[in-house]
């Protein structure tokens, strides 16, 4: 093998190019031309979080040695800054369609927040690392808050107790949970695009699994599997292949013709070499060995895998066949990938991409948040009995605050996290169920009061 084509030669050329287009915010975007230029505008905090978790990867692997990692550090510090700063909410899901609290995003997100603060042990200023790692308990300890919905009709048919839901709506954050919310579905006809949050799954969850964030036989990991087979797998000539969401548009139409803004959605092949994954994790090495089989017998006669494949009954006058490739984009490189890495993980034994920090600090250590945060773009209206209140800003600040109706006042100066956020730590946690945290803002930059007072409720465990 020719040091051109070596993998960490590959490793060093993928690393410098992130480096080389990544924008001064921190953030990548969400697809460009070679030299970077952005082709569309939006931005996926997965794909912010991505690079942090190839470095790591390499790390591991032996494919960056220790002495080029310093020049990696800039970076990695500057996407962790844009996801804390900017997170945990995405402005669109991996689809590329839908904005809030995806599992699949968190999951990314948490895990390379744990990544980076491995680096900055290395590298950083002391307290970043451990800012890192703060935060990413506390969106842990979040993710069922977010996307975990119980006690549905569709639980209840189902006969589970609740499941992990494909996204949810950050325009109630402040409400009961985010799953109350309805989601705008793209691809749908004019007038019923809106679904309710706690009515939506996706293979998505899986990747609590596939980052180390939940165990596979967590109770709730199993519940939503049970959900997700029985609303979006497709049993076809090959195996089983599972849709993207229930209620997906992005397909061909029922007869058959192309998609045109609107249409059926059709399973896609990536997402049984997904399900592969979570077998493997599992445990259940025979099952990932026959979705690997499966996946490969999706391909074209050309060995290329597609988007999605046909699951209605053959229409051979548009080539289209059941469980043979659709008219969606082919080969999709994204397929590929994920069929190269399924090799790997089979030959390892092991999810060769899951990261170990998470599942060290989550399910082996059973590291717990001691803070609940309260910042502009999530602005808490209650916090656990026993938690720190943490507020978050862009700046620095005084908190000015009172736990008993101004009887007593308490003035809290933020820290600088070094991360592009400042933060004060409330002294909260022997607050009895029942009180109430009044706050406010004093800004010594501006010489100014925020003006208004933030109410933060104090409940049981």
């Amino acid at each position: 093998m020719s040091a051109l084509t070596s993998p960490r030669s590959r490793s060093r050329t993928s690393s410098a190019y992130l480096q080389s287009i990544q924008e001064a915010d921190g953030h990548w975007p969400q697809n460009c031309w070679l030299d970077g230029t952005p082709f569309w505008n939006g931005v996926q905090m997965d794909e912010c979080a991505f690079p942090i978790l190839l470095v790591d990867l390499a790390r591991r692997e032996g494919a960056i040695p220790q002495s080029e990692l310093p020049g990696l550090w800039p970076m990695v510090k500057l996407a962790a800054q844009y996801i804390v700063a900017n997170g945990p909410v995405a402005g669109q899901d991996r689809w590329e369609e839908d904005g809030g609290y995806s599992p699949f995003t968190l999951a990314v997100e948490i895990a390379a927040l744990l990544a980076a603060a491995d680096l900055a042990d290395e590298f950083a200023a002391p307290g970043q690392a451990a800012y890192l790692r703060e935060t990413a308990d506390i969106w842990n300890s979040l993710i069922e808050h977010w996307t975990y919905a119980e006690g549905t009709p569709l639980a209840n048919e189902l006969a589970v107790e609740g499941y992990y839901v494909r996204i949810a709506s950050p325009d109630i954050a402040d409400a009961a949970s985010p799953v109350d919310g309805f989601v705008r579905i793209k691809n749908r006809p004019p007038g019923s695009g809106d679904l309710r949050a706690s009515l939506m799954v996706s293979p998505d969850a899986l990747a609590l699994v596939r980052f180390g964030l939940r165990a596979p036989d967590d109770p709730r990991i199993r519940n939503t599997v049970r959900v997700i087979d029985a609303l979006l797998k497709s049993d076809l000539p090959a195996g089983p292949c599972w849709r993207r969401y229930n209620g997906d548009g992005y397909g061909e139409n029922q007869d058959g013709s192309a998609f045109d803004g609107a249409g059926i959605g059709r399973p896609w092949p990536l997402l049984t070499g997904e399900c592969a994954h979570y077998e493997l994790a599992a445990g259940n090495r025979a099952a990932a060995r026959d979705l690997l089989a499966t996946l490969e017998g999706f391909a074209s006669d050309g060995h290329l895998l597609p988007e999605q494949v046909w699951d209605a009954d053959d229409i051979p006058e548009r080539e289209l066949f059941r469980g043979r490739p659709s008219g969606a984009a082919m080969p999709l490189a994204w397929a590929h990938a994920e069929h190269v890495k399924l090799l790997r993980s089979l030959a390892d034994g092991r999810v060769f991409d899951a990261p170990p920090q998470t599942r060290q600090r989550y399910q082996i250590e059973g590291v717990r948040a001691r803070h609940c945060v309260w910042r502009f773009n999530q602005k808490s209206r209650s916090v656990t009995s026993g938690s720190l209140l943490r507020v978050e800003l862009p700046a620095a600040a005084t908190v000015h605050w009172t736990s008993d109706d101004w009887a007593t006042v308490h003035d809290t100066p933020t820290l600088d996290s070094g991360l592009g956020i400042h933060f004060a730590d409330l002294d909260t946690a022997e607050l009895a169920p029942g009180r109430e945290v009044v706050l406010t803002l004093h800004w010594p930059a501006a010489g100014r009061w925020e003006g208004v007072d933030y109410r933060v409720a104090i409940e049981a465990a």
